[in-house]
């Protein structure tokens, strides 16, 4: 994983969030965690990452990713 991708992933964290907003948040976490590696959810559970993605787009996808996830999260409030 780059160096910036890594950085990013923690804007993605929810667990400091009301639960009415972590519920909103968790499952872009799980989407900007999946597609960067294998992740292991909070029940435990594995997920398959999304392979072969790679290089500054993907910094990119994460970056709207949490462009979107805060849209989502102001929603909610």
């Amino acid at each position: 994983m780059h160096p910036a991708q890594e950085a990013m992933l923690k804007y993605f964290e929810y667990q400091h969030l009301p639960e009415h907003l972590a519920n909103v948040s968790r499952h872009f976490a799980w989407l900007a965690h999946a597609l960067v590696d294998d992740i292991t959810v909070e029940d435990g559970s594995k997920h398959q990452p999304i392979v072969g993605l790679e290089g500054p787009e993907l910094t990119v996808a994460l970056r709207k990713l949490l462009e979107a996830k805060d849209c989502a999260v102001r929603a909610a409030l």
